[in-house]
């Protein structure tokens, strides 16, 4: 049963892929755009690893001073310990005196490496978010490009000599039509000019009888 529900579920993300990468063929800015996104994604991953980058960085620090304080206190101590001949507390503070230098050793260390590794990811967020910018700088051309194109094409699609010509054979039938629309007015108009001078000159005629 497993194995089915497996092969369905490969079989609608087959076409759920496929519908995509046809998608994008129609729309490559769709694509452009996603791939954008998982980069700010990215970036925004990076970012908040620097951040915390610096919150251990901090943390390091606070260590490192806990442990130089504690030292100094260490030291001050051994030496009234062994002015009041406290043999016993001069040598456990001894003991401890040496941990507190181990761990301001090591400490040092990890406060220099991750002064380092802190330069090194602030480096590379930097280059991260520039690359960003290009890539939406690179979007614009696209979309412009896209534009243009699609500009063009509508252009030349109304610039088609085979259009053109249609277009010029129609603008003469309608010239022609309009053409004996007003001829017949002129022809109408003449009529009733002709007919309206006869009724005159036939009421002339009845009048002078």
């Amino acid at each position: 049963m497993s194995n089915l529900f497996t092969r369905i579920k490969d079989s609608v993300m087959a076409d759920l892929h496929e519908a995509m990468d046809r998608k994008e063929e129609k729309n490559p800015i769709a694509h452009v755009n996603q791939y954008i996104r998982e980069c700010e994604q990215e970036v925004k991953k990076i970012k908040r690893l620097v951040e915390k980058q610096y919150e251990i960085k901090q943390d390091i620090a606070k260590e490192l001073n806990h442990a130089k304080m504690m030292s100094e206190k260490r030291k001050r101590q051994i030496q009234l310990a062994e002015e009041m001949e406290e043999t016993e507390l001069r040598d456990e503070a001894k003991t401890e005196l040496e941990q507190f230098e181990a761990r301001i050793s090591h400490l040092n260390e990890m406060s220099d490496k991750s002064v380092k590794d802190l330069e090194m990811l602030e480096t590379k967020y930097v280059q991260m978010k520039q690359k960003l910018k290009d890539l939406y700088v690179k979007r614009l051309e696209l979309r412009s490009r896209e534009n243009i194109a699609r500009t063009k094409q509508g252009m030349n699609k109304v610039l088609e000599t085979e259009l053109v010509s249609k277009s010029a054979s129609k603008f003469a039938e309608l010239e022609s039509y309009i053409e004996r629309i007003e001829q017949r007015v002129q022809t109408d108009y003449r009529l009733h000019t002709l007919d309206a001078r006869f009724q005159e000159l036939e009421k002339k005629a009845t009048t002078t009888n």
